[in-house]
Formats: structure tokens, sequence, C-alpha cells
């Protein structure tokens, strides 16, 4: 077994740490993405779905009491027969009540429940920010000192299967 080494290229290191450099910057990237993507979700849904689904519930109890208010107008008037119109109005807005309601109980659910199914992926994502900020960085270090050695390595030239050469004396001249 031979104990030099056989280096044919080092640019292939050279392409290893771009690639890595290139990867590094787009996982890095991704990783914010997805950190926003978590917060901005938080956010639409504690605050704008919250938000919509009250100020929808307090629409839809307007409704109610306007088509109850014209429901008992129309049966104290007595003077309409036929009040199915006004009983569907207040049967589609005490549909439309419930709906709102059961969407505002939903979102208040998921708000809850929000941060303990959101935190530990969140956590998973700090762990790979972790490799991709110190990790990575120190390998593609040492990537770049092994190149270097590798290259030094390289430089040096020793023949093929001879020993160092000895240093010429000069020649001597022969005692007379």
């Amino acid at each position: 077994m031979s104990n030099q080494a056989k280096v044919t290229s080092v640019e292939a290191l050279d392409h290893l740490r771009a690639g890595l450099i290139l990867f590094l910057t787009k996982a890095r990237r991704s990783l914010d993405d997805a950190g926003d993507e978590l917060r901005r979700t938080r956010l639409w849904l504690q605050h704008d779905m919250r938000t919509r689904w009250e100020n929808e519930v307090r629409k839809c109890r307007r409704m109610l009491e306007a088509a109850e208010q014209e429901l008992f107008s129309a049966k104290l008037s007595g003077l309409r027969d036929d009040l199915s119109f006004q009983q569907n109005a207040v049967r589609k807005a005490k549909a439309a009540l419930a709906h709102a309601e059961e969407k505002l109980r939903n979102v208040k659910g998921w708000s809850r429940n929000y941060e303990a199914a959101a935190d530990p992926l969140a956590k998973r994502l700090e762990g790979l920010r972790q490799y991709l900020d110190y990790d990575l960085p120190k390998g593609i270090t040492h990537l770049v000192q092994l190149q270097r050695t590798l290259e030094g390595y390289a430089e040096i030239e020793l023949p093929a299967d001879a020993p160092a050469a000895a240093p010429e004396s000069p020649t001597e001249t022969p005692a007379p």
C-alpha cells in the first residue's frame, strides 16, 4: 500500500464548496419564508379571522332581530294572512347566525391550539437554522482548509520510486 495520496483534481472540492454555499443560501431563504408564513398564519388566525367572524356574528344578529321584528309587526298588523315570507327570513337569519357562530367557535379553537401545533414545527425549523448558521459554515471552512492542504501536496513533486537524492558533493581531486 502506498503512503502517498493520489490527488487528481482539487476542482471537485471547489465545486462541492460552491454547491454547499448555494444550498446554504437557498435553505436560509426557505427557512425565513417558513418562519414568516408561521407568523402570518398566527396573525391572520388570531386577528383577521377572529375579527371577521365577530363582525359577521354581530351583523347576523342585527339581521335576525330585524327579521323577527318584521315578523312580529306582520303578526300584530293582522292585515297579512301569509306570514311565510317573514318566517323564511327569520329561518334564514337564524341559520346565518348559527353558521357565523360556528365559524367563530372554530377560529377561537384554532387560535387556542395553534401554538401547541405550530411550536414543535417551529422548534424543528430553529434546529435546522442552528445547523445552517453554525455547523454548515464550519464544514465549508474545513473543506476550504482541506482543499488548500491538498493543493499544497499536489505542488510537491517527488520522483516516482526514487529515494530522495543526496546532494552532490564537489568532486575531489585524488591526492598524488
